[in-house]
């Protein structure tokens, strides 16, 4: 027992440790980008700046802030997450509940879960896909970065676990027995015990939705409409700067470097804002399902 307890408080080091290490490589380049954002253009050019400001500026964070097309592609990039969140937190949900029941509770469980999960591990393709979207009439709408993919067959099965394991059937049965519906049990039953799980999957949608930049930039005609993913990705991976709008001379003095660096903070802070909020779910949310007693 000795040697038992000796070893468990090995490992809680040796794991408290590792932990430590991994959280400090993650937070470490973030910081640097802060650092960079809010430094002179001279030292963020010669790579001198590491983990603070060097010749401290808000001059990035102005130009970034007092740009037009900036704030526009942040506002559509929070309207998509947003509105994107929701609508595949509605379909997996609604799945997921009733795919929770039992083959004699629905005829055909099985083969809809199997059909779900077939078109999890395969698609139509990137052409197929385009072709559909277009004929569908949503080319340059917002429909077509919230549709596809609404229904995440992953985060459907996690909800569906945590639905036939984490919700007593006793709930149901009482509430069916005093004429309930599907609906109100529902929403009155499964929603307020499942806040956990569906914490956890709203989070992956949001981080899916917001970082999401490749559908943006086939699906969109109109760079206005780009969010703000996308926008970064011309800017900072394609070096299109014609979407800045701001005086050529202008931008040499502030330096790409730090425009970037203020820019790819800012694009990262909402998702950084929203997940203490959810984290005392996440844990718990992650396992809860995984397991059946």
């Amino acid at each position: 027992m000795h040697h038992r307890s000796r070893s468990y408080k090995i490992f809680s080091v040796c794991n408290n440790i590792f932990l430590l290490a991994l959280g400090i490589i993650c937070i470490l380049p973030l910081i640097h980008i802060l650092a960079v954002s809010f430094s002179a253009s001279a030292p963020a050019n010669a790579n001198l700046v590491r983990f603070l400001p060097i010749d401290f500026t808000f001059a990035a964070w102005e130009q970034t802030l007092g740009n037009a097309n900036f704030l526009r592609a942040l506002w559509n990039g929070v309207f998509r997450t947003v509105l994107g969140t929701l609508i595949s937190l509605t379909v997996v949900t609604l799945a997921a509940y009733a795919l929770s029941k039992e083959d004699h509770e629905f005829r055909g469980r099985k083969w809809y879960v199997y059909s779900l999960i077939f078109i999890m591990l395969f698609n139509g393709g990137l052409i197929p896909t385009y072709i559909l979207i277009q004929n569908l009439g949503m080319i340059n709408t917002i429909w077509a970065l919230v549709l596809p993919g609404a229904v995440n067959v992953f985060n459907m099965i996690l909800l569906l676990n945590f639905f036939r394991t984490g919700v007593p059937k006793s709930l149901e049965e009482a509430a069916l027995i005093d004429g309930a519906g599907h609906f109100r049990i529902l929403f009155k039953i499964y929603l307020p015990i499942s806040l956990p799980a569906l914490a956890t999957v709203g989070l992956f949608t949001m981080v899916g939705q917001w970082n999401s930049w490749f559908d943006g930039l086939i699906y969109l005609t109109d760079t206005t409409k780009y969010p703000l993913s996308t926008f970064l990705q011309t800017i900072i991976v394609q070096n299109d700067f014609s979407q800045i709008n701001v005086n050529p001379d202008e931008v040499r003095a502030l330096s790409e470097r730090t425009v970037r660096s203020a820019q790819i903070f800012i694009g990262a802070l909402p998702i950084i804002l929203v997940y203490p909020f959810l984290q005392k779910y996440f844990v718990k949310g992650i396992v809860l399902g995984s397991v059946k007693e």
